[in-house]
């Protein structure tokens, strides 16, 4: 009989946030717990799946609660609604805080599971942080292109940290995520909150496949209000446009006035009926645009103080993230 003691292997937890998946979910997932699966021996880790279904309104959790009771190592979590994709991947890590690492993908395949294999090696050798970094963008329409480059550009400009081509696809080491869920702010990014911790990273380029599952569930809304809770978290540089508008308007009324003064001290005077409506209009245009801005950071700050959970969990499956595993465990249970 064979005493050699087993050898404990590090964990790593794999978050799956999804939302009105349900076309093609299943195929996905098989691709991505047996591709995982088929690197344990070779990584000498064992992978745990966390499904978070961020309150989707179609077939998506019935879907993926049986294929996690059929999968060895797969959890779902279903939050009680829409919580955005920032809550439901707050919900994973907090669910994988037994891991020794956590990686952060898509569901739909434009995130490669293959490169989750360079990703744990990176990590292994010492890296905190690994992440993908796009160098193609795939099929995306010439207007997304445009609006993600002018926000990553804006953001970059006015934060100082620069996101382009960055995605949520990334390796985290345990103690980057305990200290991601330590930041007590309640609007979180997650890629850009990565990105400003600082820890040591390391990247991998790759070209975003095509989507399987039918087309994005992002709208034009829902990103527009991404950005704006983003640029607003990371800066408040646009507050300062407040100041420059008042100085301009201030400038522009000096003008106006000499101008004003000087025609009528030459008994010219100027028809002020004109003058005066343009003047007022333009000063109430600052005005509107700045209390709107206030505004906005405003509900941010109102935000924060109610300290609302940035999400509520409506289900969650039994299954705990082990540790460790034996090799005798990985080899019994892992998908051929």
């Amino acid at each position: 009989m064979d005493n050699k003691p087993l050898t404990k292997l590090k964990s790593v937890a794999v978050v799956i946030p999804m939302y009105n998946e349900e076309i093609g979910i299943i195929e996905n997932l098989t691709q991505i717990t047996q591709m995982l699966r088929s690197y344990e021996k070779t990584l000498k880790v064992s992978f745990a799946f966390i499904c978070v279904d961020d309150g989707s309104r179609d077939l998506t959790p019935s879907l993926v609660r049986d294929f996690c009771r059929h999968t060895y190592g797969c959890e779902l979590i279903s939050l009680t609604r829409n919580f955005g994709k920032e809550g439901a991947i707050e919900a994973g890590l907090v669910q994988a805080n037994a891991a020794d690492a956590i990686v952060v993908m898509d569901c739909d395949l434009q995130h490669p599971p293959e490169l989750v294999e360079s990703m744990v090696k990176l990590w292994q050798s010492g890296i905190d942080v690994v992440e993908a970094v796009k160098i193609d963008r795939g099929v995306e329409t010439r207007s997304y292109k445009r609006m993600a480059s002018l926000f990553y550009q804006l953001f970059g400009k006015l934060s100082g940290i620069d996101l382009k081509d960055r995605c949520d696809f990334k390796l985290l080491d345990a103690k980057v995520v305990r200290a991601y869920l330590n930041l007590n702010e309640k609007n979180r990014f997650f890629r850009g909150l990565i990105q400003w911790m600082g820890y040591p990273t390391a990247q991998i380029p790759f070209v975003v496949p095509e989507r399987k599952g039918g087309g994005t569930r992002w709208s034009v809304f829902r990103l527009f209000r991404l950005s704006v809770t983003a640029l607003t978290a990371f800066s408040s540089a646009p507050l300062q446009i407040v100041t420059v508008l008042g100085v301009v308007t201030f400038i522009v009324s000096v003008v106006l006035g000499i101008y004003s003064l000087v025609l009528k001290l030459l008994g010219d005077a100027l028809d002020g009926f004109t003058t005066v409506i343009i003047l007022l209009l333009f000063i109430g245009s600052v005005l509107m645009f700045s209390i709107g801005l206030l505004g906005v950071y405003m509900a941010q700050i109102f935000n924060e103080l109610k300290r609302r959970p940035n999400y509520l969990v409506n289900e969650r499956t039994s299954y705990t993230i082990p540790s460790g595993q034996a090799e005798s465990q990985m080899d019994r249970h892992s998908v051929s």
